[in-house]
Protein backbone atom coordinates (compact mmCIF):
# COMPACT_ATOMS: atom_id res chain seq x y z
CA UNK A 1 0.00 0.00 0.00
CA UNK A 2 1.27 3.45 -0.72
CA UNK A 3 -0.44 6.32 1.29
CA UNK A 4 -0.23 9.43 -0.40
CA UNK A 5 -1.26 11.49 2.60
CA UNK A 6 -3.76 11.61 5.61
CA UNK A 7 -6.12 14.60 7.45
CA UNK A 8 -6.73 14.58 11.03
CA UNK A 9 -10.13 16.07 11.10
CA UNK A 10 -12.02 18.14 14.35
CA UNK A 11 -15.50 18.85 13.64
CA UNK A 12 -18.61 20.67 15.49
CA UNK A 13 -16.19 21.94 18.66
CA UNK A 14 -18.54 24.21 19.91
CA UNK A 15 -17.06 26.72 22.55
CA UNK A 16 -18.09 29.96 24.73
CA UNK A 17 -15.84 32.89 24.00
CA UNK A 18 -15.48 36.78 23.54
CA UNK A 19 -15.01 37.81 19.95
CA UNK A 20 -16.32 40.58 18.16
CA UNK A 21 -15.65 43.76 17.38
CA UNK A 22 -19.23 45.25 19.19
CA UNK A 23 -18.72 46.10 23.18
CA UNK A 24 -21.89 43.61 23.69
CA UNK A 25 -19.99 40.73 22.38
CA UNK A 26 -16.62 41.14 24.15
CA UNK A 27 -18.90 41.59 27.34
CA UNK A 28 -21.22 39.09 27.26
CA UNK A 29 -19.91 36.24 24.38
CA UNK A 30 -21.19 33.82 22.29
CA UNK A 31 -21.19 30.28 20.95
CA UNK A 32 -18.88 29.44 18.19
CA UNK A 33 -18.70 26.23 16.44
CA UNK A 34 -15.17 25.01 15.20
CA UNK A 35 -14.26 23.04 12.02
CA UNK A 36 -10.91 22.18 11.72
CA UNK A 37 -9.00 19.77 9.03
CA UNK A 38 -5.43 19.26 9.43
CA UNK A 39 -3.41 17.86 6.20
CA UNK A 40 -0.44 15.36 7.68
CA UNK A 41 2.98 15.67 6.01
CA UNK A 42 3.73 12.61 4.16
CA UNK A 43 6.45 11.75 6.21
CA UNK A 44 4.42 11.67 9.37
CA UNK A 45 4.50 7.99 10.60
CA UNK A 46 1.52 6.27 10.66
CA UNK A 47 2.61 2.50 10.25
CA UNK A 48 2.81 1.89 14.09
CA UNK A 49 0.61 2.52 16.67
CA UNK A 50 2.18 4.77 18.59
CA UNK A 51 1.01 8.16 19.39
CA UNK A 52 3.71 9.67 20.03
CA UNK A 53 4.77 9.57 15.90
CA UNK A 54 0.93 11.40 14.93
CA UNK A 55 -0.78 14.12 16.03
CA UNK A 56 -3.20 13.73 19.03
CA UNK A 57 -6.45 15.11 18.12
CA UNK A 58 -6.78 15.66 22.23
CA UNK A 59 -3.90 17.95 22.23
CA UNK A 60 -5.11 20.03 18.93
CA UNK A 61 -8.39 20.57 20.95
CA UNK A 62 -6.79 22.08 23.68
CA UNK A 63 -4.70 24.05 21.20
CA UNK A 64 -7.46 25.78 19.72
CA UNK A 65 -9.21 26.00 23.28
CA UNK A 66 -6.05 27.97 24.26
CA UNK A 67 -6.75 30.05 21.72
CA UNK A 68 -10.72 30.99 21.55
CA UNK A 69 -10.09 32.20 25.43
CA UNK A 70 -8.32 35.34 23.77
CA UNK A 71 -10.46 37.88 22.33
CA UNK A 72 -10.43 39.29 19.15
CA UNK A 73 -12.38 41.63 17.39
CA UNK A 74 -11.86 39.48 13.94
CA UNK A 75 -12.73 35.64 13.55
CA UNK A 76 -10.27 36.25 10.69
CA UNK A 77 -7.51 37.00 13.32
CA UNK A 78 -9.25 34.09 15.81
CA UNK A 79 -8.36 31.38 13.17
CA UNK A 80 -4.82 33.22 12.12
CA UNK A 81 -3.97 32.81 15.72
CA UNK A 82 -5.38 29.22 16.33
CA UNK A 83 -3.42 27.71 12.83
CA UNK A 84 -0.17 29.44 14.04
CA UNK A 85 0.06 27.68 17.08
CA UNK A 86 -0.66 24.68 15.74
CA UNK A 87 1.81 25.01 13.33
CA UNK A 88 4.38 25.87 15.99
CA UNK A 89 3.25 22.66 18.52
CA UNK A 90 2.56 20.31 15.58
CA UNK A 91 5.53 19.68 13.03
CA UNK A 92 3.53 16.96 11.05
CA UNK A 93 0.95 19.56 10.03
CA UNK A 94 1.01 20.30 6.75
CA UNK A 95 -2.31 21.84 5.80
CA UNK A 96 -5.08 23.47 7.66
CA UNK A 97 -8.43 24.21 6.78
CA UNK A 98 -10.49 26.00 9.32
CA UNK A 99 -14.59 27.11 9.58
CA UNK A 100 -15.28 29.14 12.50
CA UNK A 101 -18.42 30.17 13.12
CA UNK A 102 -20.31 32.23 15.39
CA UNK A 103 -23.16 30.98 16.26
CA UNK A 104 -25.64 33.65 16.76
CA UNK A 105 -24.15 37.26 15.48
CA UNK A 106 -25.45 40.41 16.73
CA UNK A 107 -27.41 41.37 13.67
CA UNK A 108 -31.29 40.51 13.95
CA UNK A 109 -31.40 37.56 12.31
CA UNK A 110 -33.80 34.46 14.21
CA UNK A 111 -31.54 31.63 13.24
CA UNK A 112 -28.31 33.35 11.28
CA UNK A 113 -25.03 32.38 11.89
CA UNK A 114 -21.87 33.95 10.07
CA UNK A 115 -18.35 32.04 9.72
CA UNK A 116 -14.87 32.53 7.96
CA UNK A 117 -12.89 29.81 6.48
CA UNK A 118 -9.20 29.95 6.40
CA UNK A 119 -6.86 27.64 4.57
CA UNK A 120 -3.54 27.74 4.87
CA UNK A 121 -0.07 25.56 4.35
CA UNK A 122 2.91 25.63 6.24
Amino acid sequence: MHITGYTISLNNIHLYAYHGVMQQEKEIGAWFTIDLELEMDKKAEISSDELGKTVSYADVYDVVCREMRTSSDLLEHVCTRICTALYKEFSPISGIKITLCKDTPPMGGDRMKASVTLKSTR
